[in-house]
């Protein structure tokens, strides 16, 4: 009997050892993914059986439900993170679990440039691939509510570099973009001069829009800006060819005529009407804004495009018909009114 009771105990201490030995094996097995590597998402709500299972139908790794118990058993099962995570040849499986519990997802970056229009950013971001988006009246209802009471959300989005990853929702980013527009615009106008021309920071968006909009060099920005608040202080019209473009939307064929600075049906023409158009026109970057809080001193009060980016200022009505005579009636065969801001022209 007692040689009976041995056999069977040295049978299940091999059986023991043996298992040891091979769920050893299965937790140190390599992955079969390419050299290259491989790219793996772990879908929100997902668990780590059904990645495993997933990653198994690959052909990347065996024996998935083991490797899932003992992941289990050493309590990695539940901090598995949603995303995308890049998987290289020299892993194990070990590796693997530690990795998708790591939190080290694959991230993107998309940018917001500045002086677009929200559309034209709303389209930037839905274009690409890894971004979730909502639909459309979901996203105008999500945008009003944002920037309730104010009647457009024109303008209120920061035009950044934004970080996210797979799976991520376009207004995730849209949110980020707004509070931190909120938040700058707040900042700035708390410390603003107390004799600026601007009755709300919203003014002062609607501003900072327009001088995104005219130039696209860093160091025209606070004089463009002076010229605008100068004309505002004096109840001068601003009389600028961005405006005008934005409130004709599809109607702008490229050629702005004459005629259109004469329609005053159009709301945004600040040749036709006085002061500043009722929104923004496009989402101002973080140095137009602060140009508006920090013009230059200059006495001027007109500019012109010079045909190479840059503008002509100006301080008096007769040297700015010079400029225009100069600029504007010969312009060159390459002439353009600002390196980034497309087709604005100021006349």
């Amino acid at each position: 009997m007692r040689r009976l009771i041995l056999i069977i105990g040295a049978g299940l201490l091999a059986a023991i050892v043996w298992s040891a030995v091979w769920l050893s094996g299965v937790w140190q097995q390599s992955l079969q993914v390419p050299e290259s590597g491989a790219t793996v998402e772990v879908v929100q709500g997902e668990s780590l059986r059904g990645v495993l299972k997933k990653i198994e139908g690959y052909g990347w790794l065996r024996n998935a439900l083991w490797v899932g118990r003992i992941a289990s058993w050493r309590g990695l099962d539940q901090r598995i993170s949603a995303g995308e995570f890049s998987l290289l040849a020299s892993m194990d499986a070990g590796d693997l679990i530690e990795h998708l519990s790591s939190g080290r997802v694959i991230q993107y970056r998309i940018t917001i440039p500045e002086g677009v229009t929200l559309s034209e950013a709303i389209s930037i971001l839905s274009a690409h691939p890894k971004l979730a988006h909502p639909t459309d009246d979901m996203l105008e209802k999500q945008l009003m509510d944002w920037v309730a009471p104010a009647r457009s959300a024109e303008g209120w989005f920061l035009p950044e570099t934004w970080v996210f990853t797979a799976g991520d929702d376009l207004l995730d980013i849209l949110q980020r973009s707004h509070t931190a527009m909120r938040e700058l615009l707040a900042e700035l106008w708390e410390t603003r001069q107390q004799d600026l021309p601007l009755a709300t920071p919203y003014e002062a968006l609607i501003l900072a829009s327009i001088v995104e909009r005219e130039t696209g060099k860093p160091d025209e920005r606070s004089q463009i800006a002076g010229v605008f608040l100068r004309r505002l202080e004096r109840g001068m019209r601003l009389q600028t060819d961005p405006t005008v473009i934005y409130g004709l939307a599809d109607q702008y064929d490229g050629n702005l005529k004459r005629r259109h600075l004469r329609d005053t049906s159009n709301p945004y023409n600040t040749y036709a009407i006085k002061g500043l158009p009722p929104t923004p026109i496009a989402l101002p970057g973080k140095e137009a804004l602060r140009a508006v809080f920090e013009p230059d001193e200059s006495d001027h009060l007109y500019f012109v495009a010079k045909g190479d980016g840059a503008h002509a200022f100006s301080s008096t009505l007769e040297q700015h018909e010079q400029n225009v005579r100069k600029y504007q009636l010969n312009r060159r065969k390459d002439y353009r009114s600002a390196p980034l801001t497309g087709d604005a022209t100021h006349q």
